[in-house]
């Protein structure tokens, strides 16, 4: 198999880093392109892939095509890949909020995988979700999940819908732990720790309570109870919370990413309706 992944960006990079440093494909299997001189060079110096500048000389000989660039080039990407593709060849996007059928349209291609990853596949612990068109076999759709677990884990789901729905719980979901990290720093910072104590304290307990939570199968209710006792520390800050509303305003959170990622499907789908 021969992957080419198309944009050498951050998501770019980090998929094609961990398919080369993994056992997914042959050395010399794995290419590469992007717009950028410098971005190449770099991408020249890891010495882990094949490093092209035009889609003539890479696009027909790739099995799957891993399309990593910003949504806003999609568009002008797609009418420049057209004319070189064909039917046989499986392309994977990681553009947030492009559909499937707007890709298929966009290339006149059958064969499309739209995943939604997050960031922390830049560290191997990425969560990435997935759904191919009915035109994508099982067997395909199995070797989309072995290429998606290089950066951490993946699941493959049945809908666009629940795309958009995964993108406001694991593709946002790092940014709202960021957000109460912060939060955490702030009131450490408040108390009276410095700025590297803070940090440690707060990144510690976020990794153990994780760590935690993944070696067991207890909820996460369960393990507040464990923690929580009456009339004590742990009980009076939840009580707080829950008298605040923490846990309505953190599920409307992540339905208003939902509700943004419909949205930009729709106009992004107007878009190329347009441009075609």
């Amino acid at each position: 198999m021969n992957v080419l992944v198309i944009g050498g960006g951050n998501m770019g990079m980090t998929y094609a880093e961990a398919i080369a440093k993994s056992n997914f494909l042959t050395a010399g299997s794995l290419m590469i392109i992007d717009q950028s001189k410098e971005k190449r060079d770099e991408l020249r110096a890891t010495g882990l892939f094949e490093v092209h500048d035009q889609l003539d000389t890479c696009l027909s000989r790739a099995d799957v095509v891993l399309i990593a660039v910003k949504p806003v080039h999609a568009a002008a990407l797609m009418k420049e890949m057209k004319p070189l593709i064909s039917t046989e060849q499986l392309f994977v996007s990681i553009m947030a909020g492009v559909t499937i059928d707007t890709i298929k349209q966009g290339l006149d291609a059958v064969k499309v995988v739209r995943a939604m990853p997050n960031l922390p596949a830049q560290v191997g612990l990425g969560m990435t979700s997935f759904t191919g068109s009915d035109e994508v076999s099982r067997l395909e759709l199995a070797a989309i999940e072995q290429l998606l677990d290089t950066t951490g884990r993946s699941i493959n789901l049945t809908s666009e819908s629940e795309i958009d729905a995964s993108t406001g719980i694991s593709g946002s979901g790092p940014a709202y732990i960021f957000y109460f990290m912060q939060a955490m720093m702030d009131a450490a910072l408040k108390m009276g720790f410095d700025q590297h104590d803070a940090r440690l304290l707060v990144g510690q307990t976020f990794a153990g309570a994780v760590e935690l939570f993944n070696e067991s199968t207890l909820s996460p209710e369960d393990w507040m109870e464990r923690v929580a006792s009456k009339g004590g520390t742990t009980r009076a800050a939840l009580d707080s919370m829950d008298e605040n509303n923490v846990n309505a305003l953190i599920q409307e959170a992540a339905y208003a990413a939902f509700r943004r990622a419909e949205e930009l499907g729709k106009q992004t789908k107007g878009t190329e309706a347009k441009d075609g």
